[in-house]
């Protein structure tokens, strides 16, 4: 997580850095085509083998790529009403909201609940109502 105010190679290099630091064992990271050269030399410098993924052309629908799995945490996060606007100040408590989402998606996980929702189907008459 960092400040808007960082041009995307910059903050590509110290989470690279960042990342290094604390996992040591990872060895391949994929990149968006925003990142530019430093980025890789950066990971390169690491031991990390950086792939810049772009979506190839004339690509139409949804295709499972390097990135889904990314895109589908997001959407995970934005089922987190807090995480929907970035309504925090500092990184450091939007960074503190994505672990307590994660944490509610890990508990439904293991709950074996199916929707983090407020309605659920009755029986008889299979019509939504408020629980």
């Amino acid at each position: 997580m960092q400040t808007a105010h960082r041009t995307p190679a910059a903050g590509g290099k110290a989470l690279i850095g960042e990342l290094a630091a604390a996992h040591p064992a990872v060895a391949r990271v994929w990149v968006h085509a925003g990142y530019k050269r430093a980025v890789a030399e950066e990971g390169a410098a690491h031991g990390m083998q950086v792939e810049v993924y772009s979506k190839p052309a004339g690509l139409k629908g949804f295709h499972a790529t390097p990135r889904w799995p990314v895109e589908r945490t997001f959407g995970w996060l934005m089922l987190h009403r807090r995480l929907a606007r970035d309504y925090e100040t500092l990184p450091e408590r939007s960074i503190t909201m994505i672990h307590w989402s994660m944490i509610g998606n890990l508990g439904r996980r293991l709950a074996g609940e199916s929707t983090p929702t407020w309605r659920t189907e009755t029986a008889t008459t299979n019509e939504l109502t408020p629980t």
